[in-house]
């Protein structure tokens, strides 16, 4: 089993599908890493050699921020928004959308489920 910057790759895939479960790799780098190592991208996970998954690693350390320090990176980008106070840092402070959305009626991923009119019991 390929085991790459500590994602095992599902064995039955595409090389290049199989690329994309790990964070920070898309189905466009996933294509590009193929291309540069030299690996057919339609070849199956398990077909790959030993010394390829090597070429693999060694590339995507070199020139990918991936996993671990790409996430670290993105919370700490959206702290020092949310520390500066800016407009973008409060909307995330609040789980609103940042980026322009209407909030009036939608939104409803960032915002939960919906709450309410309390109801009054009749007596």
């Amino acid at each position: 089993m390929a085991r790459i910057a500590g994602v095992d790759l599902p064995r039955r895939k595409h090389i290049q599908i199989a690329l994309t479960y790990i964070y920070g790799i898309g189905r466009s780098s996933a294509r590009r890493i193929c291309e540069k190592v030299k690996v057919e991208p339609t070849r199956k996970a398990e077909e790959l050699t030993d010394a390829e998954v090597k070429n693999i690693r060694d590339l995507i350390n070199d020139e990918y921020h991936v996993e671990g320090d790409l996430r670290r990176e993105i919370s700490m980008n959206i702290k020092r928004l949310m520390d500066l106070g800016c407009y973008r840092g409060l909307r995330h402070r609040r789980g609103l959308p940042c980026r322009g959305q209407r909030t009036h009626t939608n939104a409803r991923t960032r915002k939960g489920p919906r709450r309410g009119a309390p109801v009054k019991k009749k007596s």
